[in-house]
């Protein structure tokens, strides 16, 4: 980590932004991950050391494996359920910057937009197809470009047709790792998962995932098509996955890849009781976490990290992420942004590492807390099987 001690998210946007300028515009496919120039006051170029990750985890064991940077990037937030949608040319450029600094994992799905957080991924991802792996996600229902709430088709006939349409906005040959992105109760998992091993036979998918589901679920479609990694919510403010779920996956040799690992950003500490998401494509507004009352008790956790990280040189949100890395070596989280001060400041939680000891004094300490309000409101999550 640095020496120099930054005193929150705040304050690492501030250290960053004199790179910013420089780091936001597209770097050349091959070029060096970790440098780039800047000219100084005598006009002489000075380089300037950037965050990369370096690390290389596997999701998976067997023909299923896929390995991966140890922290990937999801895409979703980018134009979809985070606010305003941000300037398209600039989300690019971050996502080239990301590529550049060695991520290679890339998170999308069908229903973020609907579509076009695929088609953002596929135009700026073409560049580093064969250096970098974009995954996607099928099962919910979408009619000429909209979501239809709450309804959900993984029949078989309708997983081919998502994958084809897939395969276009992606602007790839096959799908990495291609998951369920909700249970649907209408159709036997074995269904699914005897679908997309048609497809991996076929050559238009190479992976099979899951997402939100319960241990029995994840046996079931194993046995006939092996799970490259189960996909849900996971982080120090929701940790029930460790109890069933996670012995499965180990036993099975299956990842874990969690979403939303800074809890929608809360974890970052830049959010407070006074934050609005009212900007008519943030889902914040709906969950429970973040009604004023839940953000003001729950900022007590955002304390503790902060506490813990700040003799150590370390943001709210690399803690965060640092924890996450110690768990399991088959965990990769993907943490997403709009920001190339927060893909700096995710990037630099890949050089904090904690020990057993630290680990322990972290969980005693949020243990503590008690943290208010549910993940999602009633409909949403009838779709998560527990």
């Amino acid at each position: 980590m640095n020496d120099q001690k930054p005193s929150g998210r705040r304050g690492f946007l501030k250290t960053s932004a004199t790179i910013g300028a420089v780091a936001c515009a597209p770097a050349a496919v091959g070029s060096a991950a970790a440098q780039q120039t800047q000219a100084s006051p005598s006009g002489l170029g000075i380089a300037i050391d950037l965050p990369a990750i370096t690390q290389r985890r596997t999701l998976g064991t067997g023909v299923a494996r896929m390995e991966v940077s140890a922290l990937g990037f999801g895409v979703m937030g980018m134009n979809y359920n985070r606010g305003l949608h941000p300037d398209r040319k600039a989300m690019i450029a971050l996502l080239h910057q990301a590529a550049e600094r060695g991520v290679t994992l890339f998170d999308t799905a069908q229903v973020y937009g609907p579509l076009i957080n695929e088609e953002l991924a596929g135009e700026a991802l073409y560049p580093y197809r064969n250096e970098v792996n974009v995954t996607t996600k099928f099962g919910h229902v979408i009619v000429d470009g909209k979501y239809q709430a709450g309804k959900l088709d993984s029949r078989p006939e309708s997983i081919r047709r998502v994958a084809e349409e897939s395969l276009k906005r992606l602007r790839v040959e096959a799908i990495d790792l291609f998951y369920q992105h909700r249970l649907d109760p209408e159709v036997p998992i074995e269904d699914v998962a005897g679908a997309v091993k048609d497809l991996i036979q076929q050559g238009k998918v190479k992976r099979f995932g899951l997402c939100e589901v319960g241990a029995q679920t994840i046996r079931r479609a194993h046995a006939v098509q092996p799970l490259t990694a189960v996909q849900s919510e996971y982080h120090l403010m929701w940790r029930e996955q460790e109890k069933e779920v996670f012995p499965v996956l180990e036993e099975l040799g299956i990842g874990f890849v969690p979403y939303s690992p800074l809890n929608r950003g809360f974890l970052g500490g830049a959010i407070n009781e006074y934050t609005r998401f009212d900007s008519g494509n943030d889902n914040r507004n709906t969950l429970p976490r973040f009604t004023p009352q839940a953000i003001r008790v729950n900022l007590a956790l955002v304390e503790v990290l902060n506490a813990f990280g700040r003799p150590r040189g370390a943001t709210s949100a690399q803690v965060a992420l640092a924890w996450l890395m110690a768990q399991e070596p088959w965990i990769i989280a993907i943490p997403g942004t709009t920001k190339l001060a927060h893909l700096d400041e995710n990037l630099r939680a890949a050089d904090l590492t904690l020990t057993p000891d630290e680990l322990r004094e972290l969980d005693g300490a949020v243990s503590k807390i008690q943290i208010m309000g549910d993940r999602y409101p009633p409909e949403p999550q009838k779709q998560v099987e527990s």
